[in-house]
């Protein structure tokens, strides 16, 4: 997801059809298109042959997916930061331990922003929420939007440093937080243009709202450099740092390969073991979850990307398209999770712990007797009171079985 380069143009798409692209969320109708023309009036009357835009069975599709995907996303990433915050995950190392707790955060920031905001939308077709609501949601989507990509960045950075300078790996913590830091900073800078450009507009002669940036851009050109710097910084920027970093650190794997069989050495960490078990097993986890990452949103991209230059092509194109590149980019949020637990086996202990003390909570713990029938006479089988242990009991008790345990472990 970039920003909301679609407009809907067309009658047949719902809602926000928010194609992510973040910068103009125009309305289905297109008469409240984010044009580039001079500042027309914000309200404007739409054509007479206008109808109001519809929940369509592909939006359908594509709200009761998101809702499907948000369940498993909230809990599967929120496992991951309670291991990591409070379980055995704890045992992570230093420098890893808050990379994981960010990326998860901000898996969980789409989860609990992204995925809503878009499937509310699609159900109301039109903005209920208000200006105020308008302006917060679209800035928190580009600010979970961007934190997601920056902090793959930083764990591709981590594992890069991790590899070629091996012996730095005492700085990296405090390296790590630094660029923790940056990428949550970064992310909140670039989405606070999102406060000013959205607004809710109504337009005249019907009863229909949307929250969009119309007047906001003189020209169509200032809209076009906002969205296309948008995606950069989105998609390709990341996509350059991520693959530079896998890049060189294969290569020094390579090369290190290629000396060991040499015999003249390889990289090494203490002096006499390779690249550790532990750091090779990282960096798989952490390709795949950047090869997750590129997977998941690419088809969006470039379909945002496609339409924005060709807008033809939305009345071309089946609706359903761009509704299941939705759907599949949102899968990322889940598959983060999913590739951390595999290759993490304190994560599965502490999911075991969790299910196994959630089943032993729910079974019995005592015994229970049934009171006697009703007209019984009094018996000792009945008797709900408790069972006293007198003094000869417990003398003999602690006379006979203390000594035989004590005995056996001397």
């Amino acid at each position: 997801m970039v920003f909301n380069l679609l407009s809907h143009a067309s009658n047949r798409m719902s809602g926000n059809s928010s194609f992510l692209l973040t910068t103009s969320t125009a309305p289905p109708t297109g008469f409240l298109r984010n044009s580039s023309l001079d500042l027309p009036p914000l309200r404007q009357t739409p054509p007479p042959d206008w109808e109001a835009p519809t929940f369509t069975q592909a939006a359908q599709f594509r709200v009761v997916a998101t809702l499907v995907l948000f369940a498993f996303a909230a809990v599967s990433n929120l496992s991951v930061l309670a291991s990591v915050v409070l379980g055995r995950g704890r045992r992570l190392a230093a420098h890893l331990r808050p990379l994981i707790a960010s990326l998860a955060a901000a898996d969980l920031m789409m989860t609990f922003v992204v995925m809503p905001l878009d499937a509310a939308w699609n159900v109301t077709v039109q903005w209920r929420a208000g200006n105020a609501a308008c302006k917060l949601l679209c800035f928190l989507k580009l600010f979970a939007m961007h934190s997601a990509a920056f902090i793959l960045v930083v764990i591709s950075l981590d594992r890069h440093r991790a590899i070629l300078r091996p012996f730095d790996v005492l700085d990296a913590r405090r390296r790590n937080r630094r660029m923790l830091l940056l990428a949550w900073a970064l992310s909140l800078l670039l989405a606070s243009p999102q406060l000013f450009i959205f607004r809710a507009i109504k337009a005249e002669g019907v009863d229909f709202t949307q929250c969009v940036t119309h007047g906001s851009f003189q020209k169509r050109w200032q809209e076009t450099v906002y969205n296309m710097f948008h995606f950069v910084t989105l998609y390709v920027v990341p996509l350059l740092v991520m693959s530079c970093c896998y890049t060189r650190i294969l290569m020094e794997i390579s090369r290190q390969m290629r000396k060991s069989k040499d015999g003249e050495g390889c990289l090494r960490r203490s002096g006499t073991d390779t690249i550790p078990k532990a750091r090779m097993k990282t960096l798989k986890m952490t390709i795949i979850i950047v090869v997750s990452f590129v997977v998941c949103w690419t088809p969006y991209y470039l379909l945002g990307i496609w339409y924005w230059f060709h807008p033809q092509m939305l009345h071309v194109t089946p609706e359903y398209v761009h509704h299941v590149f939705f759907v599949f980019g949102n899968l990322n949020t889940c598959c983060d999770p999913i590739i951390y637990g595999l290759y993490t086996p304190s994560f599965r202990a502490d999911l075991a712990a969790c299910c196994c003390r959630r089943h032993h909570d729910s079974s019995p713990n005592h015994w229970t007797v049934s009171p006697p029938p009703t007209g019984a006479p009094p018996s000792p089988r009945w008797s709900t009171t408790p069972p006293v242990v007198t003094r000869p009991t417990a003398l003999k008790f602690y006379g006979t079985w203390v000594p035989r345990f004590l005995g056996s472990r001397t």
